[in-house]
């Protein structure tokens, strides 16, 4: 049996949008099922804010398989230890916050990949070969293919070095982590900013460039997202499991509340 083939991967390199269920508060392997139930297409598990253990996390990547949600895993600032052993519980990517140059960029891809592209140690069996004994040949070229690398764009120095991060060789993605850079450029929040979007349309350009993939995280406002696709985002962090719950929630409380009797 092959690699388990990366869903969002495929979509992405057929021109297709990629949204995300973000988790960071549920603990339970359920979650890839809710996530294809409402219509998602990855899972976003986040390491970087939240108390998720790694093993938790593994059993999520693990059970997110069979379902055809592709698990990606965003690992605390720098943590390639992190990263490789996620990717061993069956993580199909690994997304690095917090990076600044092509040098980061070239280091945490690697830690991603097995030889001759990286420095990623072998693994046997595991969920992403199906538990089968997949030749060695195979399973590295294989898992290489399949793990998509993601590194976050998060301030004006980032900005500046997009081309540059773009251009390493297996770095898949450029995500812009909105929240952050709005706030490290002193405008935080403010998402409709002309400043702010000219940040956004140099590392759209910059992925562009280097025939990589831009994506956007900590913006959810409804009303202007679909200006950010036009702008040529593919990749989005769809909204978090807290946030669903407490807008559900409270959209039932009020209507029980508004009840006359």
């Amino acid at each position: 049996m092959a690699v388990v083939a990366n869903a969002v991967k495929r979509r992405l390199q057929e021109g297709k949008l990629a949204a995300s269920f973000n988790l960071s508060r549920l603990r339970t392997v359920e979650a890839p099922q809710i996530a294809k139930a409402c219509g998602f297409h990855w899972l976003f598990i986040d390491l970087e804010h939240s108390t998720m253990d790694l093993d938790t996390a593994g059993q999520i990547c693990a059970a997110s398989l069979p379902v055809g949600i592709t698990p990606i895993v965003r690992v605390p600032e720098g943590d390639t230890n992190r990263a490789a052993r996620i990717l061993d519980a069956g993580a199909q990517g690994i997304i690095f916050p917090h990076v600044q140059n092509a040098e980061e960029a070239r280091a945490f891809n690697s830690a991603c990949r097995f030889p001759p592209l990286g420095v990623r140690s072998m693994t046997y069996g595991g969920p992403q070969l199906e538990y089968e004994a997949v030749p060695p040949k195979e399973a590295t070229e294989g898992g290489n293919e399949e793990t998509l690398v993601v590194m976050m764009i998060e301030t004006p120095e980032a900005v500046e070095n997009a081309g540059e991060i773009a251009a390493v060789d297996g770095v898949d993605v450029l995500l812009v982590g909105g929240s952050d850079l709005s706030t490290t450029m002193g405008i935080p929040g403010q998402s409709t900013n002309p400043d702010f979007l000219a940040s956004i349309d140099k590392v759209i350009a910059a992925a562009k460039g280097a025939g990589k993939i831009a994506g956007l995280g900590g913006v959810y406002d409804e009303a202007i997202l679909p200006d950010f696709v036009a702008r040529g985002m593919r990749f989005f962090l769809g909204g978090a499991d807290m946030s669903f719950i407490l807008a559900g929630g409270k959209s039932r409380g009020a209507f029980f509340n508004n009840l006359k009797i």
